[in-house]
């Protein structure tokens, strides 16, 4: 075999072994992914129990969102642990969830939770009552440099009927100068 042949046959092998090295997939760690998110999930809402806010909001990224109704979104751990507080503090408080929907993206960064939620607190109308709340919920998980999930956006809607705020009917202009002249 000539020197020049041998070149060119390791040249060949070198340029696949280069290729296949480079052509490799990463492994599919979906499925893995899913049941760690999964289970984080589990241990958030049982954690929700404890009503410790430090173990609450441990689930949170830094810059996560809790996007809650009729509220504008709550963004960064420090707000998501104020918004929190006072509804941990209430003694009726109780949230239970769990996920019935869980996908992992194939790149293996994010996660996503769809699923239930069950709630009760003290009615802020009449402290002497409790209501009750029940709806679905999305999360989205991001993995973190040190491989640990953390949830980046956090969003409830619940099931039951939306009642508009009670709007007090203006009174006609004549009513009005009516009711000033029988004040005087």
């Amino acid at each position: 075999m000539t020197v020049r042949r041998f070149c060119l046959l390791s040249g060949c092998a070198g340029l696949l072994a280069l290729t296949v090295a480079c052509s490799s997939t990463p492994p599919d760690t979906r499925e893995a992914d899913a049941k760690a998110v999964r289970d984080r999930d589990v241990a958030w809402s049982n954690d929700m129990a404890s009503r410790d806010i430090d173990k609450i909001v441990r689930y949170y990224a830094p810059n996560a969102a809790l996007l809650v109704p009729n509220v504008p979104a709550i963004v960064g751990k420090d707000a998501i642990r104020s918004a929190l507080k006072p509804l941990v503090d209430d003694p009726n408080f109780s949230l239970t969830f769990q996920p019935t929907t869980v996908e992992a993206s194939k790149g293996g960064d994010f996660v996503y939770t769809q699923g239930t939620y069950s709630q009760t607190n003290t009615d802020p109308k009449n402290s002497k009552k409790t209501v009750s709340d029940k709806g679905k919920y999305v999360e989205v998980w991001r993995k973190q440099a040190d491989g640990n999930w953390l949830a980046v956006e956090d969003m409830i809607n619940s099931d039951l009927p939306f009642t508009p705020p009670v709007v007090e009917k203006a009174k006609p202009a004549r009513a009005k100068a009516k009711a000033r002249k029988k004040g005087r």
